[in-house]
């Protein structure tokens, strides 16, 4: 399964990936600001276009363990702002992770809030989700505003808790469920 692609947002369309997102995604992905929460160092051109190539691939979400992610072009520039997309965490427990990388250009203009609003919204009513969770490096002040804009709580603070690019890093766990999404969106 998958959503009706292309998604509307109020700014945004959010399609899957292809062949000409490739200078896009390389911008964001080897980027060092871009990547310095992330377990990856900055790409390499090779290694964009081996994820790029995965990602095109990466057309449904059938089982646990899949991926679906979507570019998020801003429609009145028509320019790649970034990628939102969802990791299919466990069949048995109905739960999803969200993730988002977007382009420092277009930071702080609210568009990874909405892209994965999207796609959250999604997860829980044709998907059927009952949990979504987001993670991100503790000093990720960004990534923990966007998941908190999306109503998602902390749930925890692990200390220390991986050894990443020679350093200890912390992590942050945030949740919603299904019944406290359908709430917010009521209101």
């Amino acid at each position: 399964m998958s959503p009706d692609w292309p998604v509307e947002t109020a700014r945004l369309t959010l399609r899957p990936f292809a062949a000409e997102d490739f200078d896009a995604m390389h911008a964001m992905r080897g980027n060092p600001e871009v990547v310095r929460y992330l377990y990856d160092e900055p790409f390499s051109p090779d290694r964009t276009h081996d994820l790029l190539t995965r990602r095109i691939a990466a057309t449904s979400w059938a089982a646990e363990g899949d991926w679906l992610g979507a570019v998020a072009v801003e429609r009145e520039s028509g320019i790649v702002v970034g990628e939102v997309g969802l990791f299919w965490v466990s069949e048995r427990d109905r739960t999803a992770e969200i993730g988002f990388i977007f382009d420092p250009r277009h930071q702080g203009k609210g568009f990874a809030t909405e892209a994965a609003r999207a796609l959250v919204d999604w997860a829980f009513g044709t998907a059927v989700m009952h949990r979504i969770i987001g993670r991100t490096e503790a000093r990720n002040i960004a990534s923990s505003r966007v998941l908190e804009k999306l109503g998602l709580r902390l749930e925890a603070n692990f200390v220390e808790n991986e050894w990443v690019k020679g350093e200890w890093q912390s992590e942050l766990v945030y949740a919603i469920l299904d019944r406290e999404w359908a709430g917010r969106s009521r209101s």
